[in-house]
């Protein structure tokens, strides 16, 4: 159980991070560059990215994640690692609404945009861009935010489910200490002085006693 439990929540981070790390190129570097070029350039490097994304190396990472936080939070709940529950909570809500943005926002602009046809056919591709960019550049910040809080959210829930195995790990390898009286069971017997070998301390046995019949003094009657 705590192997799976780990395994997902690495593969859950790591999912994540993929999708805040896209999401975030494109909101400070791609789009930005992409917002230089020429009405019909923008257009067709548009049309051509969101042909291209649409590979297993983007859909299964992006897919992928909402399974894996949700048996992430189950594992959470059912076994170790308690305190780290409400990150995962969070950070499975967080993803939902930027996986919300994506469907529900970015995905129609992107179709809308491939409806428009071939750039090097507009007539007027300057009308194409202004209806597809402000908008599709506005939502991807916003889902690039909810990605990175994910992230973050999950980073933290693996620092305090990593801190919550080494506590059980330290408590399952510290030796129970066992009682002195198990340890010096005959402490509290004493047979006698002890007999200084000139090396150490000896605590003899006990004493024979001799028969009362040689101690008595005088002839027998």
């Amino acid at each position: 159980m705590k192997t799976l439990q780990q395994t997902t929540l690495i593969l859950a981070t790591l999912a994540t991070g993929l999708m805040a790390g896209l999401f975030a190129a494109f909101a400070y570097s791609v789009m930005p560059g992409l917002a230089r070029s020429s009405d019909r350039t923008f257009v067709e490097a548009m049309q051509n990215i969101n042909k291209a994304i649409l590979n297993p190396v983007f859909m299964f990472p992006f897919m992928a994640a909402i399974p894996l936080l949700g048996l992430a939070v189950v594992l959470a709940w059912r076994g170790h690692g308690r305190a780290a529950l409400p990150w995962l909570i969070a950070a499975l809500v967080l993803y939902l609404l930027a996986f919300v943005v994506t469907s529900g926002l970015n995905v129609p602009l992107n179709d809308q945009l491939a409806k428009a046809g071939n750039p090097d056919r507009m007539k007027d591709p300057a009308a194409v861009r202004e209806n597809f960019e402000s908008t599709w550049v506005a939502w991807n910040i916003v889902r690039a935010l909810l990605h990175t809080a994910a992230f973050g959210c999950l980073l933290w829930a693996l620092i305090l489910f990593g801190a919550h195995m080494t506590q059980e790990s330290a408590a399952t390898a510290s030796p129970t200490r066992r009682p002195l009286t198990a340890e010096y069971p005959d402490s509290s017997m004493h047979f006698g002085p002890a007999r200084d070998t000139g090396s150490h301390m000896t605590q003899p046995g006990p004493v024979p006693q001799e028969p009362q019949a040689r101690r008595t003094k005088g002839p027998r009657w």
